[in-house]
């Protein structure tokens, strides 16, 4: 059930040179599922405000005693107020939203992403470790350039300390440095490439809408089970 939470700013993180988490300490547990996201709020007085009141998702497991989310940092005024954010602010957020979720019982997982739409992708990877769950993760995950990868690190990691989850970087705007990226779309030759057991996964895609449409369209494309693709539009775009 969605209510209204405060909770204080803790700590801020540079994932890149645009991308920032605010990681929050509520005064009360947040009960959410890995992939779902909530509303920060700005203007209290005014909840139908949605230049200063966006969702964004949780880029965090559901285990944390904080809760973290994440924001390409834009000339918005919403980002302004992010930008201008201390460590020990109060901020207000409503909690939880979103049924594009990791189930438990989900053994085999694919997630076809774009630049900021790895944060839920995020809360779910972290949550399946924690729980050291068998799950096989596979994730291909789209940007710009190398630089533009948000989270590199801990996919890394999570990638190394644990034979069930895959990652496949790919960049689109110049030749990468690193031979683990690939240069190229998220596309049909791409996933067949790499992926023996299409039929058997669930699919996940979050982002702006025109990405999610794309993913989505590619998933039945490879005739994909319509109840094995999961989606979220990003509200806002």
């Amino acid at each position: 059930m969605t209510k209204l939470f405060k909770g204080k700013l803790i700590e801020r993180i540079k994932r890149t040179a645009s991308i920032e988490s605010f990681r929050i300490l509520p005064q009360e547990k947040v009960n959410f599922l890995p992939g779902q996201f909530l509303q920060l709020i700005f203007d209290e007085k005014n909840l139908a405000n949605k230049e200063l009141n966006k969702y964004l998702s949780f880029s965090c497991s559901p285990g944390r005693d904080y809760i973290e989310v994440t924001k390409r940092l834009s000339s918005s005024l919403f980002s302004q107020k992010l930008r201008n954010l201390k460590v020990n602010d109060t901020l207000s957020f409503k909690a939880p939203m979103g049924n594009c979720i990791f189930q438990d019982n989900f053994r085999k997982i694919s997630f076809l992403i774009g630049g900021i739409g790895i944060t839920p992708v995020i809360s779910i990877i972290e949550y399946i470790v924690e729980k050291k769950l068998n799950t096989d993760v596979l994730l291909f995950y789209s940007n710009r350039t190398e630089d533009e990868i948000a989270f590199r690190k801990e996919l890394d990691n999570w990638q190394s300390e644990n034979r069930n989850i895959k990652i496949i970087y790919t960049v689109t705007d110049c030749e990468p440095k690193d031979n683990r990226c690939l240069l190229g779309h998220i596309d049909k030759n791409l996933l067949v490439s790499k992926i023996s057991d299409i039929g058997e996964r669930v699919f996940f895609t979050f982002g702006p809408p025109g990405m999610v449409s794309a993913m989505q369209n590619l998933c039945f494309d490879l005739s994909c089970d319509k109840e094995n693709v999961k989606t979220e539009n990003f509200l806002g775009y």
